[in-house]
């Protein structure tokens, strides 16, 4: 999987191409430190809004371990995304022919799976969660290596499903992951532009 450019000029360009979510602030990326970053962590995937995430009984080591793991591994990694310089949200990609899909799906070359987690707020910022999926995804997409970004969301979680095809996925068919039954869901660079009029 090729180098990705800099996070922050892609989040920058994703936000300056889509005018409804400017007024969410300014959305950067940077290495995730699994150690220093992860009581932070902990606080967001065992809260009640993470559910999805899989994590509801985690204790502090399991997490520190779980992105211990990812931060070792050439073919999965992890950023941590601020808001305004803030920890906010996080980003997950890694290459579905070695991890997470292996032998659920044929994958094609430039295909990168993703995941991301947006931070439990109570002041929540109207449009942020579509701002956030938008700048992750055009980060993965400034790497001209990357075609195809593959999600397999929980088949029960609705609302993942609809903001995944607001920019640009198409549900292909559920598949069973030992975690649990997912729905695959594909989004190539030009349904992505086509959807957000983002051209990464």
């Amino acid at each position: 999987m090729s180098a990705h450019p800099s996070p922050t000029t892609a989040l920058n360009e994703a936000l300056r191409a889509a005018p409804s979510d400017a007024a969410v602030g300014r959305l950067t990326l940077r290495p995730l430190d699994p150690l220093k970053d992860a009581e932070l962590l902990h606080s967001w995937v065992t809260h009640p809004k993470a559910a999805f995430w899989m994590m509801q009984e985690a204790k502090l080591v399991d997490v520190e371990r779980a992105y211990m793991e990812i931060t070792a591994d050439e073919h999965h990694h992890a950023l941590l995304g601020l808001h305004d310089g803030v920890p906010a949200f996080l980003m997950e990609y890694y290459d579905p022919r070695h991890r997470e899909l292996v032998g659920l799906y044929e994958p094609r070359p430039g295909d990168v799976g993703m995941h991301f987690l947006v931070a439990p707020t109570d002041r929540p910022v109207h449009g942020f969660t579509r701002a956030v999926i938008t700048a992750v995804m055009a980060h993965l997409f400034a790497d001209p290596a990357t075609e195809r970004i593959v999600v397999e969301p929980d088949v029960s979680n609705t609302a993942v499903q609809a903001l995944n095809e607001a920019v640009g996925f198409v549900p292909e068919r559920e598949i069973q992951k030992p975690e649990k039954p997912a729905l695959l869901s594909f989004c190539t660079r030009e349904r992505f532009a086509a959807a957000t009029g983002v051209r990464a």
